[in-house]
C-alpha cells in the first residue's frame, strides 16, 4: 500500500509536499477534503489542529501520521533521501539557509490566508489595520525584482507585444504590485 495525502485542492501548503512525493517518485493516493466542512471531513481524526496536509501511512505501518506540511516535508527528505533529488545538500550551513527560505516562503502562505479569512468576514466586519499587516509579510524583496523586471519587459519589449496573454498570471500579479497604494511602482519611487 502507499501513502495518503490528505490535501485541499488550492492548498499551497500541500502543493508542497505533492511536488516532494512527485519528484522523489513516492507512490501515494490523493485524497481531496475542505477541513471546515465538518459533516464531510476525515481530517480532524487524523490532525487535532483541524488543518491540512496529513500524511497518512499504510496500515502495516503501524505509524500515526503525521501533519504540517513542514514536518512532513522533513519526514519525506530524510525518509526517502535515497530516491530522486535529495532535495537538501546535506551541508548543515546551506541547508539552514534552504529551511529559513522555506520558513519565508511558508510565512508568506501564511499571511495570504489569513487575508483571505480576513476579507471572508465581509467588508463591515474586516479589520483594514489586521489586512495590512498580513500585506507587509507578503510583500519581500522577491516582489520588487519582479516588478522591476517584468516593468522592464514591458518597457523595452523583449518579448514583444502580448506577453500578458502569454504569461496571464505574471500580467496580474504585476498589475496588482505596480498599483499598489504606497507600493513599488517606479512612478511613485522617482526615478531609483
Amino acid at each position: 500500500m502507499s501513502l495518503t495525502l490528505i490535501s485541499a485542492t488550492p492548498s499551497p501548503y500541500a502543493r508542497i509536499n505533492r511536488i516532494a512525493l512527485h519528484l522523489k517518485s513516492i507512490p501515494f493516493t490523493l485524497l481531496n477534503e475542505i477541513p471546515w466542512h465538518k459533516t464531510e471531513t476525515q481530517t480532524p481524526q487524523y490532525n487535532p489542529l483541524e488543518k491540512l496536509p496529513v500524511l497518512m501511512f499504510p496500515p502495516e505501518e503501524h505509524r500515526a501520521p503525521i501533519y504540517d506540511s513542514s514536518h512532513i516535508q522533513d519526514f519525506l527528505v530524510t525518509r526517502y533521501a535515497d530516491r530522486g533529488p535529495r532535495l537538501v545538500t546535506g551541508e548543515w550551513e546551506a541547508d539552514m539557509k534552504l529551511k529559513q527560505v522555506q520558513v519565508l516562503a511558508q510565512g508568506v502562505m501564511d499571511a495570504v490566508v489569513l487575508k483571505f479569512f480576513e476579507r471572508a468576514r465581509g467588508e463591515e466586519k474586516a479589520s483594514r489595520e489586521w489586512e495590512g499587516r498580513q500585506d507587509r509579510k507578503i510583500l519581500t524583496i522577491a516582489d520588487i525584482a519582479v516588478v522591476c523586471a517584468v516593468g522592464f519587459v514591458g518597457f523595452n519589449g523583449a518579448l514583444g507585444e502580448g506577453w500578458e496573454g502569454m504569461y496571464p498570471e505574471t500580467a496580474r500579479y504585476f498589475a496588482v504590485l505596480d498599483g499598489r497604494e504606497g507600493g513599488v511602482s517606479g512612478d511613485e519611487a522617482g526615478d531609483v
